[in-house]
């Protein structure tokens, strides 16, 4: 596909993709290891069990608003930060899926002629 000028889509700026998306979780990691918190002693903090914030901090697990708002009284780092990085991490994921993204294609040459 070439737009109307013959730039591919995949070469203009505002359409390039990470090769893989950056999970919030990596985020919270460099955060804590940084502040040579530990995995325990932030799940102790927010009340959860090491487990679930392991699974946050790999990536197994999305960020609801109630763990980033727990985070956030925690760190102090906004809960919107978390739930942005959530909603643009999942956002990637879908944008990677070839057979979705052949689906939004199909969908808007269908919008076109409406």
């Amino acid at each position: 596909m070439v737009t109307l000028n013959n730039t591919k889509p995949d070469m203009v700026a505002n359409n390039i993709l990470l090769s893989e998306p950056t999970h919030p979780g990596e985020f919270l990691r460099e955060e804590i290891e940084y502040r040579g918190i530990s995995q325990t002693r932030l799940a102790d903090e927010i009340g959860v069990k090491v487990s679930l914030l392991n699974e946050l901090i790999n990536g197994k697990r999305d960020f609801t608003i109630e763990y980033a708002m727990m985070i956030e009284a925690a760190l102090g780092i906004d809960a919107d930060f978390w739930i942005n990085q959530q909603t643009s991490y999942n956002k990637a994921k879908v944008a990677h899926d070839t057979s979705f993204m052949a689906k939004l294609a199909h969908i808007r040459q269908i919008a076109a002629v409406l």
